[in-house]
């Protein structure tokens, strides 16, 4: 498995040769300090790693990397973007492309809406009725049609790219490849699969879990992180 889809038409995937290294590539980076080299995995490899991570002893995991090529609304990307260090970020820019004549493919719609929760002033709650949630998507899918279609009418009109893009909604999919070193991955994991994180960017951190975890099964091992979907 190289990709996996997330919510409306969102995706995550490692292209061929995105990978960078594997855990005995983590546990080497830290023997050199002894001149020392393991060729195979082993218990000894297994209490290193965990040795570690547990002191945070982080820079082995930081000559190990993986490209992720994603798909995600720009309300999450922008979330996701907060993590920098050790990580590198390219993104499709609507100067140089036009939008996809897709609408369906190119706006994220929830499957669910969520009611404001009455303590936490940042996040959602327990699912609308089921009334409600018919009229929220009505209004999001209305409020996405009158968007693309002032989107279209400008371009129309000649207007250039860079300019017309303004009224597009956070909700718009974007495109963007991220490279980020294991250390990296492991710190977006154990953030964005916490409770308190956003439904919307726990599903694509399930989803960086799941690939991750097929290259670097021992680090990412270390985490235990419960997924809170």
């Amino acid at each position: 498995m190289n990709k996996i889809h997330v919510g409306f038409s969102g995706y995550v995937s490692i292209p061929d040769g995105g990978v960078f290294g594997d855990d005995l590539t983590v546990v080497n980076t830290a023997r050199v300090s002894y001149n020392k080299k393991s060729d195979e995995w082993g218990d000894k490899d297994e209490r290193l790693l965990k040795y570690l991570w547990d002191h945070e002893h982080t820079s082995p995991f930081r000559h190990a990397s993986i490209r992720f090529e994603i798909k995600a609304p720009i309300f999450v990307l922008r979330q996701w973007m907060k993590h920098q260090i050790g990580c590198s970020w390219n993104e499709i820019s609507y100067r140089y492309t036009q939008l996809e004549e897709g609408e369906n493919e190119s706006y994220y719609r929830p499957n669910l809406f969520r009611s404001q929760d009455a303590k936490n002033k940042q996040a959602g709650s327990s699912p609308l009725p089921r009334m409600d949630q018919i009229e929220a998507d009505r209004i999001v899918k209305a409020s996405y049609e009158a968007s693309h279609k002032a989107y279209n009418d400008l371009i129309n009109l000649g207007v250039c790219r860079e300019q017309a893009r303004i009224v597009l909604p956070v909700g718009i999919y974007s495109k963007a490849v991220w490279t980020a070193s294991l250390q990296a991955i492991m710190h977006f994991i154990d953030l964005r699969l916490d409770e308190s994180a956003q439904k919307e960017i726990r599903d694509y951190a399930v989803a960086i879990k799941t690939l991750a975890q097929q290259h670097f099964p021992q680090s990412i091992k270390l985490l235990n992180k419960e997924e809170f979907i």
